[in-house]
């Protein structure tokens, strides 16, 4: 049993698909058409069914040129240390040499 959660959020990600087709101004049969699904299993994409495989989404995405996207899935984060880190490092202060070239 999925989670309220879980459910919104596959909702909210069915409501984008819906979006952004829409702002392609394509209809959901040839939407479902190119990715080789059924208008009715496509439609269940659009409302955020769970039971929807996820190679259909990856597919939907691959359609979008929007693959890159996964990329930030299940992403290693970083530690609050490494975060630190690399703060400080930017502010720390770069002084010149102190030499000159001479033209």
């Amino acid at each position: 049993m999925l989670s309220e959660q879980s459910i919104l959020a596959l909702k909210n990600l069915g409501a984008r698909l819906k979006s952004v087709r829409l702002d392609r101004n394509e209809s959901q049969a040839r939407f479902a058409a190119r990715m080789g699904v059924s208008v009715p299993t496509f439609r269940n994409m659009e409302k955020g069914d769970p039971a929807v495989r996820i190679g259909l989404w990856v597919e939907a995405l691959w359609i979008l040129d929007r693959l890159e996207d996964l990329k930030s899935l299940l992403k290693k984060r970083e530690s609050l240390f490494d975060q630190f880190d690399k703060i400080k490092a930017v502010k720390e202060r770069q002084r010149a040499s102190g030499k000159r070239k001479q033209i």
